[in-house]
């Protein structure tokens, strides 16, 4: 039986990690955080016996490391971008594999600099799980199965969680976002540059509709061009949320945080909180593709989409979904990876779905 242990187990995402785990696996739990009264207390709440509590310090290698050890997996759903060094050589010197659920150019880039030495010691890191990042490539290799040549695949999230959700540490990791904010998209055979945004109408469907939405480079994206050598257009674009949010509120964010990245990035991530939850209905978060190609000689579109009203939980699910196949050792692969570009597409969403996120594909021809 493997044994996994949730940096940040009793966190807004930690909690529905577990949940997941504990109802589509049989591994073993162990919620950690800074303290030990708020593990125990979730652990007596999910009352499965599979599940343990353990107080952890994840900036603190030496209440870290001997946490690890035994331990299978480190599931970081924890905000550590900044000590990802210390979790990471932690895993590396106990021995127990990683992946986490952060988007963060610092974090990455530390994971990539201990590539060697992540190979070297045979284990399986996997960075950027969840569902943006972590669904966009998986989604263009899920249209690519569908066509014999794949030509375009543009996808797109549209994020409308409605009103009430309380601000955690992980929206701070997505405002971390908007300062090293990338814009480039794969266009006419070659990447634009990361400095150049652009816009696209992208059709969510009948009950969202066409949103007008901007350019957004994820790391993910980087090798699908290899992966598909016919490719000739790819990327993520976000919609824009209301024009409170879109026109007012993200200029001042984008300038705050260029000006005070640190001080700011608190009090202007709950402006933009804020901003985005005064969106009207649907609530629902989605992620999408429209890819275009060939199939049996004749020109064809495949259109795919991830859907669930609680953006916490299509976090939580893609990433139980890929752990499904870890555990049976299908998608556990020695070194360095993205979710996206590692866990096997069509069985991901069919989990997905059999979870409670709404999958729907459409495919028209010619």
């Amino acid at each position: 039986m493997s044994k996994i242990l949730i940096l940040g187990g009793y966190g807004y995402t930690g909690k529905l990690l577990a949940k997941y785990l504990l109802a589509e696996t049989d591994a073993e739990i162990v919620i950690t955080g800074r303290s030990l009264d708020k593990a125990q207390a979730f652990v007596t709440q999910l009352g499965n016996p599979r599940a343990s509590a353990r107080q952890v310090d994840a900036t603190i290698a030496a209440t870290l490391q001997p946490a690890l050890q035994g331990v299978d997996l480190c599931l970081v759903a924890a905000p550590t971008t900044s000590h990802a060094e210390t979790v990471l050589y932690a895993c590396l010197a106990a021995g127990a594999d990683y992946l986490d659920v952060q988007l963060s150019a610092s974090k990455l880039k530390a994971l990539q600099a201990a590539e060697v030495q992540i190979r070297q010691a045979g284990r399986c890191f996997v960075t950027e799980a969840g569902f943006h990042p972590g669904l966009p490539s998986a989604m263009v290799r899920y249209a690519a199965k569908k066509l014999d040549r794949i030509e375009s695949a543009v996808t797109a999230g549209y994020l409308n969680m409605g009103h009430g959700l309380p601000y955690t540490e992980a929206v701070d990791e997505l405002m971390e976002g908007f300062i090293h904010y990338e814009a480039q998209v794969f266009k006419n055979g070659a990447w634009t540059k990361p400095s150049e945004w652009s816009m696209t109408q992208f059709d969510f469907g009948s009950e969202i509709g066409k949103r007008s939405c901007y350019s957004m480079f994820f790391e993910e994206l980087r090798k699908l061009p290899e992966m598909y050598p016919t490719l000739k257009e790819t990327g993520f674009y976000i919609s824009g949320s209301n024009w409170i949010a879109d026109l007012l509120i993200t200029p001042i964010v984008m300038l705050g945080l260029k000006l005070a990245p640190k001080k700011g990035l608190r009090p202007l991530g709950k402006l933009m909180w804020w901003g985005m939850q005064q969106s009207p209905p649907p609530y629902v978060v989605m992620i999408a593709v429209e890819a275009k190609g060939l199939k049996n000689g004749m020109q064809s579109t495949v259109r795919a989409q991830v859907s669930h009203p609680d953006g916490y939980e299509l976090t939580a699910i893609p990433v139980v979904a890929y752990l499904k196949q870890y555990l049976d050792g299908s998608a556990r692969r020695v070194g360095l990876h993205l979710m996206g570009q590692l866990a096997e597409p069509e069985r991901l969403f069919h989990d997905m779905q059999s979870m409670g996120a709404k999958v729907c594909v459409e495919e028209t021809s010619s």
